[in-house]
């Protein structure tokens, strides 16, 4: 199956050096390419509106760009285009960005020093939903939310301890498989712990489910 690619970034090298690269996988199609946050938008918009163009699977969208930032270029194509995977490419690890990012809709946040090969893992996993985290980025986006977590922004969880040790697991990028495995229990019920948490944590997908950990400032070692 082929995965639609966007590329979005405003050095036209940048833009030129990912094309070539990523044209050399014969399972990746680039579609277009935009200079900016608000070019990517405007793209994606007229896709929608009026059903001309190709929508991409994948955007491959830098951070800092002019008129319109990574950030809220996210916000925005994933408000427009519900489904499509947004891979933040940038060359600074800040820990709120990288909250700001996940909040916004990426998937995930690489570092623009991702070696060649990794970067197509990356987009192949966020191609099927996957949250895969290089793990400077991973402690970058805990240290970010246990920080807002530190200036009162945390919130009450109501989870049960079960529930919230399907949502640790999950966290780890655990499958539903996986985590059936470690506590014993059926897949049926593992999915029914997973529509909990999500009702419970009023969030989507499993990536906010792990947001939601992290937000906490929880991790795999437990309670």
């Amino acid at each position: 199956m082929t995965t639609k690619i966007l590329i979005v970034d405003d050095h036209d090298m940048v833009r030129l050096g990912l094309r070539t690269y990523l044209s050399m996988e014969s399972d990746f199609d680039i579609i277009g390419e935009a200079a900016n946050g608000k070019d990517a938008v405007d793209r994606i918009r007229g896709a929608v509106e009026t059903g001309n163009g190709e929508r991409p699977d994948v955007i491959l969208m830098d951070l800092m760009m002019p008129l319109m930032d990574g950030v809220e270029a996210t916000r925005e194509v994933c408000r427009l285009l519900p489904g499509v995977k947004v891979v933040l490419l940038t060359s600074f690890l800040e820990d709120e960005k990288v909250v700001q990012a996940i909040e916004a809709g990426a998937v995930t946040y690489v570092m623009k020093t991702v070696a060649a090969d990794e970067l197509a893992q990356v987009i192949r996993g966020a191609a099927k939903g996957y949250q895969m985290m290089h793990a400077d980025v991973s402690q970058a986006l805990t240290r970010g939310l246990r920080q807002r977590s530190a200036q009162g922004q945390e919130e009450n969880d109501g989870l049960t301890a079960r529930e919230k040790e399907v949502l640790l697991l999950i966290a780890d990028g655990r499958s539903n498989k996986d985590i059936a495995e470690e506590l014993h229990i059926s897949i049926k019920t593992v999915k029914t712990h997973v529509s909990n948490l999500l009702m419970k944590c009023e969030v989507e997908d499993r990536t906010q489910l792990a947001v939601y950990a992290h937000r906490k400032g929880w991790d795999s070692g437990r309670d």
